[in-house]
């Protein structure tokens, strides 16, 4: 009994180091979710399922700009956007031929990079708000859709854990959007452009919460398809 009651402390250290041991750690679990892609690639690394994760730290606040803003996927949307930008001869102060393309290439890029940043890093930064976009992940759909079209106006705060305005993701869009005076052309300048730009940041982000709470639910149909497929042909 004696050796019993001496060796339980050793059976509790083991078993809670290897609980430890299995349980991914936060860091472990944000690296997953920075890897998410739909399809295996359009990346939603700003995307989480978990209503418990930790707030990100300024610094991991930077690493999901980057991430998001910079991902080689992006590059050919660019060059998409600016191609049909041409096509349609929007902004015709920049002109035909490759010099109008180049340039329009740079200005779409210039607004998307300009949006993450605001909006994914400098702003949540200072005012302490979560950038991500929490699943909600069941429920009814149509709750599930107004929670997605919700959270493009509301985020959670770092310290409280509790979702509010997110002044964060409206200054971003304003501010990007502001920006965007300086490289489109001087015709297209002022409020109306920076109203423009504003609101088709903010239409890409409520776009890109329905994407980011419904895709899972895709995925994993796909994935239990599949497998139906797999067993029945072995069978």
């Amino acid at each position: 009994m004696k050796l019993a009651f001496a060796l339980a402390p050793v059976f509790v250290c083991l078993t809670l180091s290897a609980q430890q041991q299995s349980a991914p750690s936060e860091q472990e679990l944000q690296k997953q979710e920075q890897s998410q892609r739909i399809l295996g690639v359009v990346p939603m690394f700003g995307t989480t399922s978990r209503s418990d994760a930790a707030p990100l730290t300024a610094a991991q606040k930077f690493t999901l700009f980057r991430k998001s803003a910079f991902d080689p996927v992006e590059f050919p949307i660019f060059a998409l956007q600016a191609g049909i930008s041409q096509s349609q001869n929007e902004f015709p102060g920049y002109g035909q031929g490759a010099q109008g393309y180049g340039k329009r290439f740079g200005a779409t890029m210039a607004d998307s990079v300009s949006s993450n940043f605001f909006s994914n890093y400098a702003y949540p930064a200072l005012l302490r708000e979560d950038p991500r976009y929490f699943r909600s992940g069941t429920g009814p759909v149509r709750r599930r859709i107004a929670h997605a079209l919700a959270q493009e106006f509301t985020a959670r705060r770092d310290s409280t854990g509790r979702f509010s305005f997110n002044y964060a993701n409206l200054l971003g869009a304003f501010s990007s959007g502001g920006l965007s005076n300086l490289y489109y052309p001087s015709s297209d300048r002022g409020f109306g452009l920076t109203m423009s730009r504003s609101v088709i940041q903010l239409g890409y982000g409520s776009l890109g919460g329905l994407v980011s709470e419904f895709w899972p639910d895709v995925q994993m149909r796909i994935s239990r398809r599949k497998r139906t497929a797999v067993q029945t042909g072995d069978r």
